[in-house]
């Protein structure tokens, strides 16, 4: 895999913080932008379990996300889409999950300081981690289309 490549979409995620899933389930696809954590290309969140995404999640863990910048120029395209598992997690990789995450946002990682409101959500959530395994990197600036593959499975 091309290093270069590999650093300028890690830098991205970090640089990030919102990916939209889109989820298949009983009641259909959906689609449901949450905030996510990397380590390397694995991407960890947290919702409830009744949300319409977990329970598609749990319905069949295949699911896609993008990321992507804000702009109102063609040229200016920039993010991720991938498609991949999400599962939800517990033990060891929950708590990985949560250092990440509070490092990220120090609102989660500092709970004894946070609002009453979020300390109640957080009660309610669970963990998910993603796993890509197909990855695309797409940037109009180097090129209208330009789309770049990385196989997050070697």
């Amino acid at each position: 895999m091309d290093g270069g490549l590999r650093s300028r979409v890690l830098d991205y995620l970090q640089t990030h913080h919102s990916m939209t899933i889109a989820s298949q389930g009983e009641e259909g696809v959906w689609a449901a932008a949450v905030f996510y954590v990397n380590d390397g290309f694995r991407l960890y969140f947290l919702s409830a379990p009744t949300t319409r995404h977990s329970r598609n999640i749990a319905w069949d863990g295949r699911i896609a996300i993008t990321i992507q910048e804000d702009c109102a120029d063609w040229p200016q395209i920039k993010g991720i889409q991938a498609e991949g598992l999400a599962v939800e997690i517990g033990g060891d990789d929950e708590r990985r999950a949560r250092e990440l995450y509070g490092a990220k946002y120090p609102v989660v990682g500092k709970l004894a300081q946070a609002p009453a409101a979020i300390v109640k959500a957080l009660a309610k959530v669970r963990w998910y981690r993603f796993e890509p395994e197909r990855l695309f990197f797409i940037d109009n600036s180097a090129g209208f289309g330009r789309r770049d593959a990385i196989d997050c499975r070697s």
